[in-house]
């Protein structure tokens, strides 16, 4: 399909490109004399650090796209209404199609709003500042059921295998206190996580992916999950996470890998709950 231009300053935000943050495994580039990398350096720690904050070169949605935006949006929050919560973290592109289509309640999703998926999807994530690895190349990209087990009083799946044993480590060694609060996530899920951020934000892409991984680009569609303190809520999505009993025994198990460190290289916000296992 013939994609077409979307973003306003496109050509500023392809200026990202240039810098090799996803080849320093966590080390800053070297020193540029004329300051210009580390000026970029720190307005990308900027952003990270003010996540929420609307900034001038934010990459916007164009504006006629908008309806798109929520209409595609309406839908996919149907299908998941329809669904459940737990089924529609599997739910795959096509899956959720015909769930759309057999239901007068949702309605088929138009070639509109196919086509602008289809566009977020396969769109570069760093045009807006998404600097991370996209590790599901297909929109149509499925979850195999018969690899994936239910976390008992979760509500999430996890991957079995080293994703689940994982999990029950962390469980064994941090207590009951811990729990899982978003595991595998499809295609469909990160889609409607991401949007709902991107509408939030008036069609700001750089605002949303500085909190959200791009369709795609979300490793808990292969291993990744997310844990948090029982009983504190949405909290655990947030830096005050840190303070809790959990968190303190996760970083003093020493091994445990996070995704998306403080002032990472990937423009993402710090992630001190989000578990590394892909």
């Amino acid at each position: 399909m013939e994609r077409r231009c979307f973003l306003k300053q496109a050509a500023l935000a392809l200026t990202l490109a240039a810098f090799p943050f996803t080849e320093t495994h966590g080390e800053a580039p070297a020193s540029d004399p004329s300051g210009s990398v580390d000026n970029h350096i720190k307005d990308r720690l900027i952003k990270q650090r003010l996540f929420d904050t609307v900034f001038e070169d934010d990459i916007f949605l164009d504006e006629a796209l908008l309806p798109q935006l929520d209409s595609s949006l309406a839908r996919l929050q149907k299908v998941q209404a329809l669904v459940g919560y737990s089924n529609f973290c599997l739910l795959d592109f096509d899956e959720a199609l015909k769930a759309a289509k057999a239901y007068a309640a949702i309605g088929e999703f138009s070639k509109p709003e196919l086509d602008f998926l289809e566009m977020i999807f396969y769109s570069q994530g760093e045009t807006y500042g998404f600097m991370g690895e996209k590790p599901i190349k297909t929109i149509t990209g499925k979850i195999s059921k018969n690899k994936v087990e239910k976390i008992p009083f979760t509500g999430n799946y996890l991957y079995q295998g080293r994703p689940a044993e994982l999990y029950q480590e962390i469980r064994r060694q941090v207590g009951n206190g811990v729990i899982l609060t978003s595991g595998v996530r499809s295609v469909m899920k990160q889609f409607l996580l991401f949007l709902s951020k991107a509408k939030a934000g008036r069609g700001n892409l750089s605002l949303a992916s500085r909190s959200l991984a791009p369709p795609g680009y979300s490793f808990h569609g292969i291993g990744d999950f997310d844990v948090g303190q029982q009983g504190y809520g949405t909290r655990n999505f947030t830096e005050a996470f840190t303070q809790t009993p959990v968190y303190k025994k996760l970083i003093d198990l020493g091994y445990l890998k996070f995704r998306y460190e403080r002032d990472n290289n990937l423009g993402v916000r710090f992630e001190p709950w989000h578990i590394e296992v892909a």
